[in-house]
Parts: structure tokens; C-alpha cells; sequence
């Protein structure tokens, strides 16, 4: 065991680290010498002979002290210099100790003296540290280098372009530079600051943006690489599009701090830049107090809790130490999923996974009865308008008297607050589900006048990486090969991440008092072509050449453009900046209750005709768009 130690290649290292310190120090003392006598040598070689292996033994001695040969080669940096000067000082100093001690002649200090076949001076010692500072401090300067050099694989590398100078883009050029087994060659650097053009950053040219696409050309760059910690969502996107008409692949390292001040970056950590990078806002300030009192030792209620919107809202309110959490969803493995990944990953056992549908009055009766919720979140809901405009009496059955009847239970149980998920389709509806949605909304608006539950909506559009979303369909259709379908050229919708919606949700939620449609800053609008051209970029291929991008016209009910708010609908600010009120109509609710009453007794007629009437009735600005429901509008 102890000889297979010293034949490691690790310890063979050492000893080959060791042996050239001692090399250069034995180059140092000799050359100190020959300086100190104008290179002029008067003594015999036998007395340089003697005092240079007593030199030799002083700096084994302190080599091995210090332990300057323990260094891993490829990282050789400031803290290596520092043993080795603790190293080369710490002989300094024992010599000259040791002629000032024992020089038999002392008056003449500092001058040569000769004892016992062994030379000594002040002078040389002197020159010997600087000499011996130098070659060992520059050996160690000059050792990853060196490392690269003869031991890095002779693979290609794939050159990379870094958006950005500062303290992130310094890390993560220096560990690409330093790993040998690289994927990337860094070609340049590029920052905004002008400060810092046409200089270098480890070794790395810095260039001005203005000319990224020479620099693309001349170093035949292929990928881009984004390493700014704070950058805003216009620059990024400004970058991206100018990587992606000029074919470059664009990718970005994790916006963690704590990877920068630990330097626990490694090259794996950059990855591709997604769509919902682009698209995602600031991060929002919530009322963190507010809603801490608002949840906090209380029994919440989840409907849809295993859904996109559902199983967010679950993550964020454990987080708030509720009393309990009641999950309801009717899908079997994402419920489990989900209750098990709350109890592991967020440390939370109070919660309550429970199977059921939200339009079986029984089994929504008996979790009312049993677990009595302080507050309900209502996310179930049917949402894809195609299917719902095929079979009207599933979206009526879960969207209108599944609400209706968790509405109705939480004012029999005298819930606090009851806050429903609503989307901008039930503005203006043109199809089923989005009408269903509006009845829903205009049913617990009427409940609210006349229960003491506070009674909330919230309505907002399309939320990315969600079950309904187009971007996942996207990414499937491109693994595919293509091509990527997009309904309409001129079609028009108003995006935001899962967890920006939760947390709005969670803060409209908070903030109101009953009656009131929040409605949600959603940003600019994006055409969905556009975003399927960006989509098909990012992943590295060319819209219409690599990847077609095929119009299929338009779905049944679908419609180009989503609205936030009715024709009698006005939106005025609340003390948050994503989030304005409706100043919308008040419904009675004796009428709203009979009217939506007829509707959920029509479902078991399976006239879907019919049924559409019925809602037509409730809804007059409900007008179908490219469906068979449109006979209806003549």
C-alpha cells in the first residue's frame, strides 16, 4: 500500500513540481554569485559546490514546510505564490542569520567570508531570493499554461463569444480557459461598457457590441454566451435576436450569486437560453406580510391543485405555514407527485392530497364537511377551447357547476375567502370554454353581494410551460423534425410565466375584499408565428429551411386577438403595478342563479345546440368565431 502511494500519478506530480523548484533555486544561487563577482570567479568550484547544496538543504527543508510542491497544476494561482515566498523568504532569512551570527570577522559586515570550504555573503544571498523569487513565482505563473499545452486533448472546440466583462463573465472565461477538457474556445468578449473595449480580460480581447457581427465572421463563432448577472429584458432580447439572425446559438449561465462568491461555476452550468428566459418580466415584489397573515395557521383549499397554476400556488402557500393544505385534482399521478415533492423538497407534511371531481356535489360536500377551509383557491377548470367547443356540456359540467358548486360550499361553510383563476377568454368570448368561464366569473360576482364569503377573481392570458401552453407543443414538434403548426399569421397572445401568475394570484387574492376581477399586467403582446420562428431558432435550427412553420388556420372558436376586459369594463390601478380592478357590472343574483341553474340542467339533454343558447342568452356579447355554434349569431 505504501508503495502503490508513491507511484500515483499524483505524487509523481509533486516530486516532478519539487524537483524543478529545487532546479531553478540551484539556476539562482549559482547566478547570484557570478553577479556578485561580475561574473569574475576567483574561489575554487568545490567551496560554490559546498555552500550551494547547503542552500539546497535550506530550501528543501522550507519547500516541504510550506508544502509549495501541493498544488494542482492547472490552477496554480495567487494562493501557490504565496507559499512559495512564504517559502523562499523564510530560507532567506535563516541564512542571513546564520552569517550574522557565525561570520568570524563581523566588523567587515557585509563583506565575502570563507569558512570550511563554504562561501557565504550578505550580497549573494540577497540577489538569491530576488533571482530564485522570480523563476519559482514565474514557473508557477507559467504551469496551466504549460498544462494546457501538453495535455490538453486535441479535440475541436466550438468557439464561443461572451456577452459580458464583469465579475460573471471574468469566472466563467477563466474556468473555460482552465479546463482542459472544454468544450468551448472563448474567440472574444463583448460588454456593453465602453470602458472596457479593446482591452482584455484573461487574456481575452473585449470588444465593443456594435461590432459583433465582424466579430462573429472573423473568429467563425457558433454560440453565444450570455454572462451578466443583471440585464434587462429588452438588452437580452436585443442580443439574442442579433445571435439568431446571424445563426449563432445562444446560451446563459445561472443567475446565482451564490455560484459567483463560492466560484462553484462549472461549464455544465451554461445552457441553452429558453423562450420563457425571453419572455419572463422583473421579478415581482409581493406583500409578503400581508399574505403571511392571510395564510398563515390557516386551512387552504386547492382546487386544480395538481395543475399548472394549482400545484404552483401549493409550492408557494407551504411556504406561508398554513395549518393544512387540501389538494383536490382528479389526476392520480401528479397528485402523488406533488404531495410528495411538497413534504421532501419543501419540508411541509401538513398536506392532504384528496382524488375528486369538482362537479360531483357529494364528494365536494364531504371535504367541505371534513377539512373546513378558511380559504379556497379554485384553479379546476377544463381550459382547451377546441375540445370544448366539441362537447359543451363538459365545460358547463366543470367550468360553470363545478365553480357554482365549490361557491356555493364555501358560503355554506363559511369560507373567508373564496379566489378563482379566470382567463382573458372570457372576455368577449367567442367559444364554449371561454364562456363557460364568464359564467362562472358573473356567478360568484352575484354570490358575493349577498354571502359573507369574500368572493375574488382573477383573469389573466396564456401561461407559459402550463398543460395548454403552445411552447411545449412547439419544442415537441421540432424534437420531431417539424413542422411546427401555428394557426394563424396574425395571431396574437399575451404571455406570463407560471410562477408570475401564482404569485399574482396569491397577491390579488390577498388584497381583496370580495367583488372584484383582478386583472394581470401580462406585458406586450407576442404573435404566436414570431414566437414559434424564436422557438425554432433557439434550438438551433432555421425556420422554413431546417424547421417548416406551417398555418393551419384558424380552431373552432379561437379567436386573433385576446382581450382583458368587456365592452362594459373599465380597469383602474391598485397599490401594486402588475395588478388593476375591473370596475365592472353588477349582476343580481336571483337572476344570474336561475339562469345559470336552467344551464346546468340542460347538460343531461346532450343538445349542444341548445346548451350554446343557453349561454348566448347569459352572455349576450358571447358571439362564435369560426364554429358551428355561429348559426346562432344570425
Amino acid at each position: 500500500m505504501l508503495f502503490n502511494k508513491y507511484t500515483t500519478p499524483a505524487y509523481a506530480t509533486r516530486f516532478l513540481i519539487l524537483f524543478i523548484d529545487l532546479f531553478l533555486a540551484t539556476v539562482s544561487y549559482i547566478l547570484a554569485t557570478f553577479l556578485r563577482f561580475n561574473f569574475e570567479w576567483r574561489s575554487s568550484i568545490s567551496s560554490l559546490s559546498a555552500s550551494l547544496v547547503a542552500v539546497l538543504i535550506a530550501r528543501l527543508i522550507c519547500f516541504r514546510w510550506f508544502k509549495t510542491y501541493a498544488v494542482i497544476v492547472r490552477f496554480a494561482g495567487s494562493t501557490d505564490l504565496k507559499r512559495v515566498f512564504y517559502a523562499i523568504f523564510s530560507g532567506t532569512v535563516f541564512f542571513l542569520l546564520f552569517i550574522v551570527i557565525f561570520r568570524p570577522n563581523r566588523a567587515n559586515f557585509p563583506s565575502l567570508w570563507e569558512y570550511h570550504g563554504f562561501i557565504f555573503s550578505f550580497s549573494i544571498i540577497i540577489i538569491d531570493f530576488f533571482l530564485a523569487l522570480c523563476f519559482i513565482s514565474a514557473f508557477r505563473i507559467m504551469m496551466p499554461y504549460l498544462f494546457r499545452l501538453l495535455f490538453y486533448e486535441k479535440k475541436v472546440r466550438t468557439n464561443v463569444l461572451i456577452f459580458g466583462a464583469g465579475q460573471l463573465g471574468a469566472l466563467m472565461s477563466k474556468v473555460i480557459k482552465e479546463d482542459s477538457n472544454s468544450k468551448f474556445d472563448i474567440a472574444a468578449i463583448i460588454d456593453d461598457n465602453p470602458d472596457v473595449h479593446l482591452k482584455s480580460l484573461n487574456g481575452i480581447p473585449v470588444y465593443s457590441p456594435v461590432s459583433i457581427k465582424n466579430i462573429i465572421k472573423k473568429y467563425n463563432v457558433e454560440k453565444a454566451i450570455i454572462a451578466i448577472q443583471k440585464i434587462s429584458l429588452k438588452r437580452k432580447n436585443e442580443f439574442v435576436d442579433i445571435c439568431l439572425e446571424n445563426g449563432i446559438q445562444v446560451m446563459q449561465v445561472p443567475l446565482n450569486t451564490a455560484l459567483i462568491d463560492h466560484h462553484g461555476f462549472d461549464e455544465n452550468q451554461i445552457k441553452p437560453i429558453k423562450i420563457e428566459d425571453l419572455l419572463n418580466r422583473p421579478s415581482i415584489t409581493l406583500g409578503e406580510e400581508i399574505i403571511r397573515k392571510e395564510l398563515h395557521d390557516k386551512r387552504v383549499l386547492i382546487t386544480g391543485g395538481a395543475g399548472s397554476i394549482g400545484s404552483e400556488l401549493v409550492r408557494l402557500i407551504s411556504g406561508y405555514s398554513p395549518e393544512q393544505l387540501i389538494i383536490v385534482d382528479q389526476s392520480e399521478s401528479p397528485l402523488v407527485n406533488l404531495s410528495l415533492e411538497i413534504e421532501e423538497e419543501y419540508n411541509f407534511d401538513k398536506i392532504e392530497g384528496i382524488i375528486a371531481d369538482v362537479s360531483d356535489m357529494t364528494r365536494m360536500e364531504a371535504i367541505f364537511s371534513t377539512y373546513h377551509p378558511h380559504i379556497v383557491f379554485h384553479a379546476a377548470a377544463y381550459k382547451h377551447v377546441p375540445i370544448m367547443e366539441k362537447i359543451p356540456r363538459e365545460a358547463i359540467s366543470v367550468n360553470v357547476k363545478g365553480t357554482k358548486q365549490i361557491a356555493d360550499l364555501s358560503n355554506k361553510y363559511s369560507v373567508d375567502k373564496f379566489i378563482m383563476v379566470s382567463t382573458d377568454k372570457a372576455v368577449n368570448p367567442t367559444n364554449v370554454m371561454g364562456a363557460s368561464k364568464r359564467i362562472a366569473e358573473m356567478y360568484i360576482q352575484s354570490l358575493d353581494q349577498i354571502s359573507k364569503t369574500q368572493y375574488i377573481t382573477t383573469r389573466f392570458g396564456n401561461v407559459l410551460g402550463s398543460n395548454g401552453s403552445v411552447v411545449p407543443r412547439f419544442r415537441k414538434q421540432i424534437e420531431q423534425g417539424g413542422p411546427v403548426t401555428v394557426t394563424h399569421k396574425d395571431i396574437t397572445r399575451y404571455f406570463m410565466t407560471i410562477p408570475e401568475a401564482s404569485q399574482l394570484v396569491l397577491e390579488a387574492g390577498a388584497m381583496g375584499n370580495g367583488g372584484e376581477i383582478y386583472l394581470f399586467d401580462m406585458g406586450e403582446p407576442v404573435k404566436i408565428y414570431d414566437l414559434a420562428e424564436k422557438i425554432v431558432k433557439l434550438s438551433g435550427y432555421k425556420p422554413n429551411e431546417d424547421i417548416e412553420i406551417k398555418i393551419t388556420g384558424l380552431r373552432p372558436g379561437e379567436k386573433l386577438i385576446e382581450e382583458l376586459l368587456t365592452h362594459n369594463e373599465n380597469s383602474i390601478p391598485t397599490h401594486h403595478p402588475k395588478i388593476t380592478k375591473a370596475k365592472n357590472q353588477e349582476f343580481d343574483f336571483s337572476t344570474v342563479s336561475r339562469q345559470v341553474s336552467t344551464l346546468i340542467k340542460a347538460i343531461n339533454k346532450e343538445d349542444d345546440m341548445h346548451l350554446v343558447t343557453l349561454m348566448k342568452a347569459i352572455i349576450p356579447e358571447y358571439i362564435s368565431n369560426n364554429s358551428k355554434f355561429s348559426v346562432l349569431d344570425k
